[in-house]
């Protein structure tokens, strides 16, 4: 038993070295590909990627994610408790599932776990998330969030979704084609930015009208 525990101690010590370092090394260097991404190789769809500085982007895509994704994004820590108790209690009321995650966690997610997995990868999860809030800072965490998030099926990033699906890179993009972008996140797989419809188009719509209020309300202050 004492031997199997001292086998345990220098696993997780092993890991928490080698996740800090792979977190530190993607603080500077664009993650080159991810596990979501090797799963469209492997099913055949390939992967279409473009990787974009946030200060290249335009800032109406930072403003239109946190606007559809996390409105708290540059005041938690990386975990949204109230969000969080909030989508409990809808999806205890039945309905549409809805999920609590922050960008943050989802980025933690994106970059360097799968997607499936339960409770165990949740676990994970947090952990990078609690790496990356430490070692990168919001800005950094944004920056890879819209670059490595799927945009539809096989296209990953902001840029190559806003070339995808309007033809031009994300350098300029109207507060409403930031928002479709920004409403295709939560099912990639299923939605699509140009000519949409049904909830693709109506919350798109909302997204946009509330790009303005996150810029005017400063809730985009950390990434600025």
């Amino acid at each position: 038993m004492f031997r199997i525990a001292r086998w345990a101690v220098k696993a997780v010590l092993a890991f928490v070295i080698l996740s800090v370092v792979w977190v530190g090394v993607y603080r500077f260097v664009p993650p080159p590909i991810t596990f979501t991404m090797l799963g469209d190789v492997i099913g055949g769809h390939g992967v279409t990627k473009d990787w974009m500085p946030l200060s290249e982007m335009d800032p109406d895509m930072a403003r239109a994610a946190i606007a559809g994704e996390d409105a708290r994004f540059c005041s938690h820590n990386g975990f949204d408790f109230k969000a969080m108790a909030n989508a409990a209690y809808r999806n205890a009321k039945g309905g549409r599932i809805r999920g609590g995650s922050t960008i943050s966690q989802q980025t933690a997610k994106n970059a360097f776990l799968f997607q499936n997995g339960g409770y165990v990868r949740k676990a994970f999860e947090a952990w990078f998330t609690f790496l990356i809030e430490t070692l990168w800072g919001k800005r950094r965490i944004m920056e890879v969030y819209l670059n490595i998030a799927e945009t539809g099926i096989g296209t990953y990033g902001a840029n190559a979704g806003a070339m995808r699906y309007f033809g031009h890179d994300a350098s300029h993009l109207s507060p409403t084609e930031a928002a479709r972008i920004a409403a295709v996140l939560p099912l990639p797989k299923k939605r699509a930015a140009v000519a949409p419809t049904g909830f693709v188009r109506k919350h798109g719509n909302v997204i946009a009208r509330y790009v303005g209020v996150v810029r005017r309300q400063g809730l985009d202050s950390c990434i600025r």
